[in-house]
């Protein structure tokens, strides 16, 4: 692996090594969960000083490319393809995104993931979300929250449409929304409309029922927009 490292540039040079370490992850030469090299050899290696190793290990943390461990190393923690998503979802949308702006784009890609999810789920996949379903609507008769039920019913969906990059990404425009969707589900009415809204999506992939599977899950993102958007509208919002 290190062999593939070359000396850089004075100017800028943490900028250099953050580089040269994304493109070894890039190229799958550094692996989710591979060990970097200490800071000292790091800085050898480079021909830089380690206060130039320390900043590019701060960057690449801050990229959520690696994680340090105090006495015990630096991790990677991103796989190849994970660094291309976060890439991708990086330029695509930012923490300035408004709501009305993410839900524009959910409703454009969820439903399609819902019709795949339909026409590729396997049984297993679909015993899994009838077993997800259960369970939430166990919860709602408890009283207890619900917000996991939601992420995972939107992730394993995108699980089952086959597209490793659309679940990746889909799961980048999704935590977007995690905010508004705690605010959203604290509300026992709105959990339930919310389940309701789950439950009609299974029942069309559980038919293998690819149109009504699209209908459904934009039916279900158009009534949660709805209620969402009248909230932030009596918050002062944007109208």
């Amino acid at each position: 692996m290190l062999k593939a490292i070359k000396a850089v540039e004075k100017k800028r040079a943490y900028e250099d090594v953050v580089a040269q370490i994304r493109a070894l992850i890039d190229d799958g030469r550094l692996k989710q969960g591979d060990q970097l090299p200490t800071e000292r050899e790091l800085s050898e290696t480079f021909r830089v000083s380690r206060a130039t190793i320390r900043e590019a290990i701060r960057t690449l943390e801050s990229a959520k490319l690696v994680q340090s461990r105090q006495g015990d190393g630096t991790y990677v923690l991103a796989s190849s393809e994970e660094t291309l998503v976060q890439t991708l979802a990086a330029v695509l949308f930012n923490e300035k995104d408004t709501i009305y702006d993410i839900f524009y784009v959910r409703k454009i890609i969820e439903p399609h993931v819902a019709e795949l999810a339909a026409e590729n789920a396997t049984l297993g996949e679909i015993k899994e979300l009838a077993t997800l379903i259960m369970e939430h609507e166990e919860s709602i008769a408890e009283g207890k929250s619900v917000m996991k039920y939601d992420s995972a019913f939107h992730g394993l969906l995108a699980r089952m449409s086959k597209n490793p990059i659309m679940e990746r990404l889909l799961s980048a425009l999704v935590d977007l929304f995690e905010q508004t969707r705690g605010e959203y589900l604290q509300n026992d009415e709105r959990a339930k409309k919310s389940f309701i809204g789950h439950h009609e999506v299974f029942t069309a992939i559980k038919s293998r029922d690819c149109t009504a599977a699209r209908r459904a899950m934009s039916r279900h993102l158009e009534k949660v927009e709805t209620i969402v958007m009248g909230k932030k509208r009596k918050g002062g919002g944007r109208h």
